[in-house]
């Protein structure tokens, strides 16, 4: 998505990246409330002016510097089920854990009440959701779980269990969590299967 406020003037796509980047972490630490064009442009080094070209408001900008600054949960196969949704898992995680994860997590509370953030947060939830329910429903249809199993309990599991183990470490053990994401993603998932091969 591209959204500029002015035509006739190529956009330089250094200037545009230290202003979208900028736009990212100043939300991921101050939330809507706290976000302004001036302390964009101060953290970007640039003039005020020059947002002003490319965006012409600030809910235009950030909702364009989330939609580049975020990852998105691709579809993945392979092969296994459990090794799709490790994979699953750790692309959460990577969203969770990144450079914007201050900013992925505040999207979640804030995003409904910025409507143009509000359509980037909905296209990236859905875009999550129809990766994840292939993933399951692949494994389903291989015989890996039985037919019954729930797409949405299993999925809300998963990425429940994510964000609730990032939001919910301490800063001082960050850098801990930081170098098990692996094994937090295998164990996870291994949980799931374990329990969903259980009780259907």
């Amino acid at each position: 998505m591209t959204i500029t406020g002015a035509s006739g003037r190529p956009r330089d796509p250094e200037v545009d990246r230290r202003i979208t980047e900028a736009a990212v972490a100043l939300f991921g630490r101050a939330g809507w409330a706290g976000f302004n064009l001036e302390a964009v442009a101060r953290a970007a080094g640039v003039g005020k002016a020059s947002i002003y070209l490319r965006w012409r408001t600030k809910e235009l900008l950030l909702a364009e510097a989330l939609g580049s600054g975020l990852l998105d949960v691709a579809d993945t196969d392979s092969g296994t089920l459990r090794g799709d949704l490790v994979e699953l898992a750790h692309q959460l995680l990577a969203l969770y854990m990144g450079p914007s994860r201050q900013a992925a997590l505040r999207m979640a509370a804030e995003a409904p009440t910025i409507p143009e953030v509000a359509q980037r947060w909905d296209a990236l939830r859905e875009s999550q959701a129809l990766a994840a329910r292939a993933i399951v429903r692949r494994g389903i249809r291989r015989g890996e779980i039985p037919a019954g199993t729930s797409v949405t309990l299993l999925l809300d599991t998963l990425c429940g269990g994510v964000v609730m183990h990032v939001s919910s470490t301490p800063a001082h053990l960050q850098e801990r969590l930081a170098a098990d994401l692996d094994d937090y993603a295998e164990r996870l998932v291994d949980f799931l299967m374990r329990a969903v091969l259980t009780t259907s």
